[in-house]
């Protein structure tokens, strides 16, 4: 049984498992998160063409399987249109989950994580199911509770070419869920009330890029819609909180480049986002903990190799220092000793 942590310590979620050690979204990804004492897990949901929930980061996924290597699928290589960007690869939608069983998983940083790459092949996709089933028998075999937080992927898309995700979410986790163990987030908060509406039990988060604007809102207001910056003002919190009409979201997540202030500086320091946030009942997390250079703030980078770890602890621990509630992180462990060490 994992030693407790301080109260007050931020919640540590296992971002797509412990991707910095196995590639992300994997089995044994998620098994190395539970073992290394996350407090949580996320996996990323999008759909396949016979509406089961896969688990992948995007809905394209030539980076992350080895799709390109099966000849039976060549012809599946397309370019679509996804929140406005142009892709070219295989999408989840265009696949039955058979089919997609039959694909393996691969690292999709192998330069920066050569030792990830060297379990490339070794392991299936998953299912959204299958994750439920292996968190509770790691609750059981780990002594503790294990929470998971539900990325909803893309759904403005989906809904348009009939695969409405909050149906299919609802239908994954309604019975599944509850406050005290489900969080469902998404970069989309039209897709967040209507989960919502289907009566299902959980805390809603809202996720924000440090720059441009929601895809929902895009689609429907085009060049006029309010940008993630604006929804971080005073006002913006305000309306994200539902202090007005009880519509809003129970916390936010955001790009971690919007807690740190002066990031190229030997010395940066914290923004007072999150003490905003939590003035209008916000909780707020932030993504994602990293240790490469390549990942790390200007101040805290060592060395020039990308894949080499810089200051890491300094900057984690920056981070918390805010007054963060939860941190999304590559390598779980690094995350829980830096709260260690605070």
């Amino acid at each position: 049984m994992s030693a407790p942590h301080p109260p007050f310590a931020p919640l540590v979620i296992g971002h797509r498992g412990a991707p910095g050690y196995r590639p992300e979204h994997t089995r044994a990804s998620y098994e190395m998160a539970f073992a290394l004492g996350a407090d949580a897990v996320e996996p990323d949901l999008v759909a396949t063409r016979d509406g089961v929930l896969v688990i992948r980061h995007e809905n394209e996924i030539s980076g992350t399987t080895d799709v390109a290597k099966h000849p039976e699928f060549a012809d599946r290589r397309t370019t679509k249109e996804i929140d406005g960007a142009s892709l070219t690869g295989w999408f989840t939608e265009d696949f039955t989950w058979a089919e997609l069983s039959t694909l393996r998983a691969v690292e999709r940083l192998p330069k920066l994580r050569q030792h990830s790459a060297t379990f490339d092949g070794t392991q299936p996709m998953l299912r959204l199911d299958q994750l439920l089933e292996l968190i509770d028998r790691s609750c059981e075999r780990h002594g503790r509770a294990i929470r998971l937080v539900a990325e909803i992927k893309h759904a403005a898309y989906f809904a348009s070419i009939g695969l409405p995700l909050d149906q299919l979410v609802a239908d994954g986790l309604s019975r599944w869920g509850s406050r005290e163990r489900l969080t469902i987030e998404c970069f989309e908060q039209t897709v967040l009330g209507q989960v919502r509406g289907r009566g299902v039990d959980a805390c809603y988060v809202y996720l924000l890029e440090a720059e441009g604007a929601a895809a929902d809102l895009v689609a429907r207001d085009g060049s006029s819609a309010a940008t993630y910056a604006s929804q971080l003002t005073g006002a913006g919190l305000a309306r994200l909180a539902g202090v007005s009409d009880g519509t809003g979201v129970d916390g936010i997540s955001v790009d971690k480049s919007l807690l740190i202030d002066a990031p190229a500086s030997a010395h940066p320091g914290t923004t007072d986002l999150v003490a905003r946030a939590h003035e209008h009942g916000l909780s707020v997390f932030t993504w994602t903990l990293r240790p490469e250079n390549h990942f790390l703030a200007a101040g805290h980078r060592v060395g020039e190799a990308d894949a080499d770890w810089g200051d890491w602890r300094r900057e984690f621990a920056l981070i918390m220092s805010a007054g963060i509630d939860g941190v999304f992180a590559d390598h779980p462990d690094l995350a829980r000793a830096a709260i260690d060490g605070l």
